[in-house]
């Protein structure tokens, strides 16, 4: 279904990224530490266009909003965004966007000898074995999740 731009599926909606704005946004040169605090260090690198840092294939980039929690256990949630890139190889082990029988997931692809399998990241779900009965395309290669804290 198709709606202004977007595309809907049960589990993900996408959207175009518009790579013509450019906001940049102050980077620090210092990073914050997760453990102990370190001392502030009061300058600027230089400015960050995310546009730039997460996107290396403008025209083969999508962004997508998950909706499911299958992927939940490695920090996939409901309302994420996840970066889209379909110029990247689908390597064993990568986190997909595939289409089964004409419906979107998100998945991490599992390849053993011949077989195909989507596995999901949450342990209430069981992986999808890809058989030649179904018709399957892996659409494209997550290279960032943006999550809302």
């Amino acid at each position: 279904m198709k709606k202004s731009g977007i595309t809907k599926s049960k589990e993900l909606e996408f959207f175009r990224p518009d790579t013509s704005t450019k906001i940049k946004l102050p980077f620090y040169i210092a990073s914050v530490s997760a453990g102990f605090p370190s001392p502030a260090e009061d300058y600027m690198e230089k400015a960050l266009d995310l546009n730039e840092h997460l996107i290396r294939h403008p025209a083969a980039t999508f962004f997508v909003r998950v909706s499911g929690s299958s992927m939940k256990d490695i920090g996939i949630l409901p309302g994420d965004i996840l970066v889209v890139d379909r110029s990247l190889e689908a390597k064993d082990g990568k986190i997909i966007i595939g289409v089964i029988n004409g419906e979107f997931t998100v998945k991490r692809i599992i390849r053993q000898g011949k077989k195909i399998f989507l596995q999901p990241e949450n342990i209430k779900y069981k992986p999808v074995e890809i058989t030649e009965e179904m018709d399957f395309e892996i659409w494209g290669v997550v290279s960032y999740s943006i999550h809302k804290h």
